[in-house]
């Protein structure tokens, strides 16, 4: 498996399980909550919410598609270097998001459902299902096409497979967590996968600035940017099969210039500076 394919199969294994987790919470409430034919009522609706949602991911992610491939290659090019970038500021943000709600997505969750079975409103279950699977679906989709334009492509065969091993991994993984901690506990999940996705986003960061630096928006012959800091190719290439995959999954790069070094060190203080207790809220288990 490639780098990149790798990638593919981390970001929607991720990105599925949290999907994973809202609908769980939705139907084990529902399932609390209503009886007999109120609970077939409410779960079709749940489930219509569910495939609204990922249509409307299919949509973006199409769009996102196509209006890249409509542009010229000059345009293409500076298109697929912001779509990097954003990817990897979407990731941070989805972290520190996750950070912030995370003890309260449960309770805001039933809070809403209470809202709409207080009025019978199924249509409520249908928009906050949709909701949140299709922000799921569509974060996913940009970070895919963030990590797709970032290196060479693997082949459309290659890469829906990866895509497959992702959601099945995915499944499995909820399983898993749903057993109670006995196995995985959603607090060793969450951290685990947050200090994976920071790296990709890195990663990401990395990989966007160097296309700008291509595309002659960042002067890297400016004060020495562009010379090469150190050399450990003989230790680790990233050009090598273990290497690349360190390089796409951490931004690692055997021969650095100074600008990815301040790139990298900057992204990381920032990071760090944000994560300081002072500024998180403690997740619960």
């Amino acid at each position: 498996m490639t780098a990149q394919l790798g990638n593919i199969v981390f970001i929607i294994w991720r990105e599925s399980v949290e999907a994973l987790l809202v609908v769980g919470i939705l139907n084990a409430w529902l399932q609390r909550q209503t009886a007999g034919e109120g609970f077939a009522r409410a779960r079709a609706f749940l489930w219509g919410g569910v495939g609204a949602g990922l249509l409307i991911a299919v949509a973006f992610a199409a769009a996102l598609i196509g209006f890249g491939d409509a542009l010229p290659d000059d345009a293409q090019q500076a298109y697929q270097t912001a779509a990097v970038l954003i990817a990897a500021a979407l990731i941070v943000q989805m972290v520190f998001w996750m950070r912030r709600n995370g003890r309260d997505l449960k309770r805001n969750l039933h809070a809403a459902l209470g809202d709409a079975a207080g009025r019978r409103n199924w249509w409520g279950v249908f928009v906050l299902a949709m909701i949140a699977v299709g922000r799921e679906g569509s974060e996913t989709a940009v970070f895919l096409y963030g990590t797709l334009v970032s290196g060479a492509t693997s082949g459309l065969g290659a890469e829906l497979a990866a895509v497959a091993a992702g959601f099945a991994l995915a499944v499995a993984t909820y399983m898993a967590l749903q057993m109670g901690g006995r196995i995985l506990s959603w607090r060793v999940f969450f951290r685990a996968t947050e200090i994976m996705l920071l790296f990709l986003a890195a990663s990401l960061i990395v990989t966007g600035i160097d296309n700008l630096a291509d595309l002659g928006m960042i002067p890297s012959g400016f004060a020495g940017l562009g010379r090469k800091v150190w050399d450990t190719s003989a230790l680790l290439s990233d050009g090598g099969p273990i290497g690349g995959l360190v390089s796409a999954l951490t931004g690692y790069r055997a021969r650095p210039a100074l600008l990815e070094v301040i790139t990298y060190a900057t992204y990381w203080i920032v990071v760090l500076w944000l994560l300081s207790p002072s500024r998180t809220v403690r997740q619960p288990a």
